[in-house]
C-alpha cells in the first residue's frame, strides 16, 4: 500500500501523553503543529521536539510563527519579530539624498527577519513555519491587516523573496499564504466564509502575482478559505480548478499544497453544508492538497475527533474512497530541514545572528 501521511495534527499540552504518542506513530500522520499552549520555555520546547523526533524522525514539526501578532513563542530569548507591514513601510523610507536606499534596507531587514525567525525555531527543534503571508493589503481584511507586507504585489514579492532567503540561510523552507489572495475580502475566514467576486483575470493580475513570480522558490502554498465566485463555487482549498488547473498547470508550482486549519466550521462549508472533519480532509486531498491541517482537536473530548478522522481516513483508503499520493509524500518529506540546526548558545553568539538582529526594524 502506497505510503502517504497527509495529516498535520496537534497535541493538548507541553509534553507528550501516551495517547499523543499513539496518534503520532499512526501512518496517516505526517506532522504536528505547535501552539502557544504547547510552550513554557525554550528547554521545554526543545525537549518536546526531541521527544517527537524520537518517535518518528520524519514527522514535520511546524508552527505559525510570522512575526507581529502571529508569533507563538515570545519569551525566554525569542526575538519579538516585527509585523510584515513594518518591513513594507521601510521600502519608501529613503535616506536623504539616497534614492532607493529604503528598498535596500527593507530587503535586508526582511532577510534578517527570516534568518532570526528560522534559526531560533530550529535551535529548539522546530522544522517549519507557515510563513510568509503573500496577501496584498487592500485595507479590507482585519484578519490579514499588518500581516501583509504591502498593497503592491511587486513589493510583496521582493520582500517575501528576501524573507525566504533568510529562512533558507537557516535551513528552513517557506509557505506562501493564502492563495490566490485573502486581502481583498472583509470576512474573517476563521468564523465566516468570505466571497471574492472579482474575475479570474483581475485576481491573476493582482493578488496572485506573487505566486507567479515566486513559484521557483516557494516550497509550500496554503490556499485561502475564500470562494472566488466567478472562478469556482468551491473555496480555493477544495477546488481542483484553483489548485490543479491554475496553481499547478498555469503558474507552474511544484511544491507542497497544505490546507489551512480544517477544524474551523467556516473552513468546512461546501455546497451549502458543513462537511465532517473526515469529509473535509478527503475533499481537500482529492482537490489537489498534499497535506491537511487539523488544529485544536486534541483538547476537545480527549481528542476523540482526531481518532475518528484517523479511523475513517484509513477506512476510506481501504475502500478506495481516497487514494494515497506518493508524490505528495515526497513533497512532505522535502519540507524537512536538510542541514543540522545551530544550537541556541552557539546561535546567539554568532556574528550572523547578531548582525541580523541589528538590521531588524
Amino acid at each position: 500500500m502506497t505510503l502517504h501521511a497527509p495529516l498535520i495534527i496537534d497535541i493538548e499540552g507541553q509534553e507528550l501523553t501516551d495517547v499523543d504518542r499513539l496518534r503520532l506513530v499512526h501512518p496517516l500522520v505526517g506532522g504536528m503543529i505547535l501552539f502557544g499552549r504547547n510552550w513554557q520555555s525554550r528547554a521545554q520546547l526543545t525537549d518536546l521536539c526531541a521527544d517527537i523526533k524520537s518517535i518518528r524522525p520524519d514527522l514535520l514539526i511546524a508552527v505559525d510563527h510570522e512575526g507581529g501578532r502571529v508569533q507563538r513563542f515570545r519569551t525566554d530569548g525569542f526575538t519579538h519579530l516585527p509585523p510584515m507591514r513594518a518591513l513594507g513601510e521601510l521600502w519608501s523610507q529613503d535616506d536623504k539624498g539616497q534614492p532607493g536606499s529604503g528598498v535596500l534596507k527593507a530587503c535586508e531587514a526582511a532577510t534578517s527577519a527570516g534568518f532570526v525567525l528560522a534559526s531560533e525555531l530550529r535551535a529548539c527543534g522546530v522544522d517549519f513555519s507557515f510563513t510568509p503571508v503573500l496577501d496584498l493589503d487592500h485595507g479590507e481584511s482585519g484578519v490579514i491587516g499588518d500581516r501583509a507586507f504591502a498593497r503592491d504585489p511587486r513589493v510583496v514579492s521582493l520582500l517575501a523573496r528576501s524573507l525566504m532567503q533568510g529562512l533558507l540561510q537557516a535551513g528552513m523552507g517557506n509557505c506562501g499564504k493564502h492563495f490566490p489572495g485573502h486581502g481583498a475580502v472583509k470576512a474573517d475566514s476563521h468564523i465566516a466564509l468570505p466571497v471574492d467576486k472579482r474575475s479570474l483575470k483581475a485576481i491573476l493580475a493582482d493578488d496572485a502575482q506573487p505566486y507567479r513570480w515566486l513559484t521557483s522558490v516557494l516550497t509550500a502554498v496554503m490556499p485561502a478559505h475564500v470562494i472566488y465566485s466567478k472562478v469556482d463555487s468551491r473555496p480555493a482549498g477544495y477546488s481542483p480548478r484553483w489548485l490543479q488547473d491554475i496553481l499547478r498547470a498555469q503558474l507552474g508550482f511544484q511544491g507542497v499544497v497544505c490546507t489551512d486549519d480544517l477544524s474551523m466550521a467556516a473552513a468546512r462549508q461546501l455546497d451549502g453544508r458543513t462537511l465532517s472533519y473526515t469529509e473535509a480532509v478527503i475533499t481537500a486531498l482529492q482537490a489537489g492538497c498534499d497535506l491537511a491541517l487539523l488544529c485544536n482537536r486534541s483538547a476537545v473530548n480527549g481528542g476523540a475527533e482526531l481518532d475518528e478522522v484517523l479511523d475513517q481516513l484509513a477506512e476510506a483508503q481501504l475502500k478506495g474512497r481516497w487514494t494515497p499520493n506518493e508524490i505528495s509524500e515526497e513533497r512532505r518529506l522535502n519540507l524537512l530541514p536538510r542541514s543540522p540546526a545551530c544550537p541556541w548558545d552557539d546561535l546567539v553568539r554568532s556574528a550572523d545572528y547578531m548582525q541580523a538582529l541589528d538590521r531588524l526594524p
